[in-house]
């Protein structure tokens, strides 16, 4: 992946250009693929989700991040869902002993 891809979720601005994850909000995040995970859960019955980034080894978990959205929110948060495809699709690549530059 060459190109940065970015969303906007409410107050927060998303951006990931391939190795890098980042968010930027009233506490700014920065994660790179080779040392996170990255789970999205639902739509529940009230079409909520749930976003959740745990840092560190497989073997020593050091912090787990979660965002949740309303169904509201998320239908509003445009390229959101592709974003954080493209960021699972890159720490599966980094995972297989790619270079991370999916």
């Amino acid at each position: 992946m060459t190109d940065e891809i970015t969303a906007r979720a409410g107050r927060a601005f998303y951006t990931f250009d391939g190795r890098i994850f980042e968010i930027f909000s009233s506490h700014p995040y920065r994660f790179h693929v080779r040392n996170m995970e990255l789970e999205v859960s639902g739509p529940d019955r009230k079409g909520r989700r749930t976003v959740v980034v745990t840092t560190g080894s497989p073997e020593a978990r050091s912090t787990v991040s979660t965002w949740h959205y309303t169904a509201e929110e998320w239908q509003r948060a445009q390229g959101l869902e592709a974003l954080l495809e493209a960021v699972r699709a890159a720490i599966a690549s980094a995972r297989a002993g790619g270079s991370g530059d999916a």
